[in-house]
């Protein structure tokens, strides 16, 4: 009696357990008894989210550090549009608050990469707080120096100020990155994500703007921009177990600017910055401001759509692609100016341009990413905002000339020109990245060039700067190393 229950209890159990329908249940026997680890956590990583975009928010820590990151760039759209109304309706100039607000924008493209070089240096949380708390001390100073009627000098000291205010799209994508760098997939919607964000906000800023300075006091939208960002960035910034680590420098790193293909890159991110500087000022001297939110209504419904897509192999021939549909898609609001078409035939045009912008800023974000090494990340992306920031004040420079000399209608063709450009750019990329590649063993074209299968920065190291591998003869040494001591055994 005391022998024969002893075997059964444990041989039982597990030959039920085995023919159970779900493979998840992992079993053992501990102390005499049968354990089973819990179902419901494997069932949850077994049940992923048909959408690719709740796939991507399922991410831990990426809900908390996304809340963070668009409360801090909603001020983007504010900032200027405030500073704008506050200075133009205190001093009643709008050359004086366009000088003002320019100014800023310039040292911005001055001093943006080098607020990234500590980013990547010293981590997002050591070098982003100290940077938003100067850049929303300098918002506090304008409204100090306007409220007061201070001298005009001191209104573009205090706005130049805020140029250290990070680039927290930057930062994210650089999350994201670190969190998907081995899914490429997910680091596509990632950034199509990110960039339909940067529509929204860029929408939705200067709306909230003009409504808190005109329904409030004119110093309003800058108050709230101001707290906005410094909030957004604290949230963002308490989000640490998602933030990429510092990674150790041995040595001085080169500039991403010396990066083989990234020069090119820049280009066509100046030139692409062209087409939105040029098509909103001219749409605002043809229709109105409301309209230009159907082009970024577009833009960001076509980055949610294009994020869902799979990713392309070849992402410069992607750029490629989008380009010449963005030059294509830019025609369509001329030819509705040229034909004196009605309102909501031009407000449909720039919804249909805008829908080509989103996925072009997507594929050049993701060549910029395989471009730059993994501990210049922020630095590399925040030179690509930089170089689209000049594109736009280079684009309504050109596209106010244009308006002004040759009319509203012809000032439409200078967004098409400029998308033109980017594609002629970028070909010429595509060009001399096929020339490189019949010149250079196979694999390194691949390693060297952003957009192919491999990425950039994993074969940059072992490279050691930009000359064409076919000055390296590793192939002839090792074989005649090889030959030698085999010549001997062979006689």
């Amino acid at each position: 009696m005391p022998i024969r229950p002893a075997a059964p209890p444990a041989a039982r159990p597990l030959r039920a357990a085995r023919p159970a329908p779900s493979p998840t249940p992992l079993l053992t026997v501990a102390g005499g008894h049968l354990i089973a680890a819990p179902r419901a956590a494997p069932e949850r990583v077994g049940r992923r989210p048909p959408n690719p975009y709740l796939r991507l928010l399922a991410t831990p820590g990426a809900r908390a550090f996304t809340a963070g990151s668009l409360i801090a760039r909603l001020p983007m759209g504010m900032l200027g549009v405030s500073a704008v109304i506050m200075i133009a309706g205190s001093r009643g100039s709008y050359a004086l608050a366009g000088a003002v607000t320019a100014t800023g924008l310039a040292a911005t493209a001055l001093v943006a990469p080098f607020t990234a070089r500590l980013v990547d240096r010293f981590g997002q949380a050591r070098a982003a707080v100290p940077a938003t708390a100067i850049a929303v001390l300098g918002s506090l100073a304008l409204v100090l120096c306007v409220h007061h009627d201070a001298p005009a000098w001191t209104l573009f000291a205090a706005y130049a100020a805020t140029a250290t205010t990070p680039n927290t799209g930057g930062m994210a994508r650089a999350r994201w990155a670190r969190l998907h760098r081995g899914d490429p997939a997910a680091l596509h919607t990632a950034n199509s994500f990110e960039q339909s964000a940067d529509e929204l906000c860029f929408m939705l800023g200067p709306v909230l703007a003009a409504t808190l300075c005109g329904a409030l006091f004119p110093e309003a939208g800058t108050l709230a921009g101001a707290l906005l960002l410094m909030t957004g960035v604290l949230v963002f910034t308490a989000q640490r177990a998602t933030e990429p680590p510092v990674a150790p420098r041995a040595r001085a790193v080169s500039s991403p600017l010396r990066t083989p293909g990234m020069p090119a890159l820049l280009a066509v991110f100046l030139a692409t910055g062209a087409v939105f500087g040029a098509l909103e000022v001219v749409s605002i001297a043809h229709a109105g401001g409301a309209i230009l939110a159907l082009q970024a209504a577009g833009s960001g419904a076509a980055g949610l759509v294009y994020g869902a897509l799979r990713p392309a192999r070849n992402v410069h021939l992607r750029l490629v692609v989008c380009l010449a549909g963005m030059t294509a898609l830019m025609s369509l609001p001329l030819l509705a100016a040229a034909a004196s078409a009605s309102l909501p035939v031009l407000a449909l045009c720039l919804l249909l341009a805008g829908a080509a912008t989103a996925p072009t800023m997507v594929t050049g974000m993701t060549l910029v990413q395989r471009a730059t090494r993994q501990e210049q990340l922020n630095e590399g992306m925040t030179l690509s905002v930089t170089a689209l920031l000049g594109g736009v004040a280079a684009g309504a420079a050109a596209g106010g000339w244009l308006v002004e000399h040759a009319g509203t209608a012809s000032g439409y063709a200078a967004p098409v020109c400029a998308a033109a450009l980017a594609l002629a750019i970028a070909l010429a990329g595509a060009a001399g990245r096929g020339v490189r590649a019949r010149v250079t063993p196979a694999g390194a074209a691949r390693s060297r060039w952003p957009g192919t299968t491999g990425r950039g920065a994993s074969a940059r190291g072992a490279g050691g700067g930009g000359r064409p591998a076919v000055h390296r003869t590793p192939r002839p040494s090792a074989t005649i190393r090889a030959a030698k001591p085999t010549a001997p055994n062979r006689s």
